[in-house]
């Protein structure tokens, strides 16, 4: 394992940890900075998305969920958090189409970005 890839791993490691034990705002920073050291890593911005949710910073919640569903389009659980984060904020539309993604994704279907 690389040194890089060993701290993104100890970063994911001590952010599961702090959420563990209730410390979201230790699991966010840790989160963070893993998503600063692989920008690519679902983990990092799913988790991120989650912790935020929690703790009531839903504007960046929703942009770190944003990122795990650009990520990994056809994750289920992604699709499901975003669709929670869209609730907490009273954006029911935008809500109900994550639903919908994560609907036809349990149903053994795929999403299909747009490309640019």
């Amino acid at each position: 394992m690389s040194e890089t890839a060993g701290e993104l791993q100890s970063l994911l490691d001590n952010a599961s940890g702090a959420v563990a034990i209730g410390e979201l705002e230790a699991a966010a920073d840790c989160f963070l900075r893993a998503a600063a050291l692989d920008p690519a890593c679902f983990d990092a911005w799913h988790g991120l998305g989650m912790v935020l949710m929690r703790s009531g910073e839903l504007k960046s919640a929703l942009g770190a969920a944003l990122m795990a569903t650009d990520l990994q389009p056809n994750d289920l659980l992604a699709w499901t958090s975003l669709s929670q984060i869209h609730v907490k904020m009273g954006n029911i539309t935008e809500a109900e189409a994550a639903k919908g993604n994560a609907r036809i994704l349990s149903l053994g279907g795929r999403i299909v970005k747009d490309t640019p």
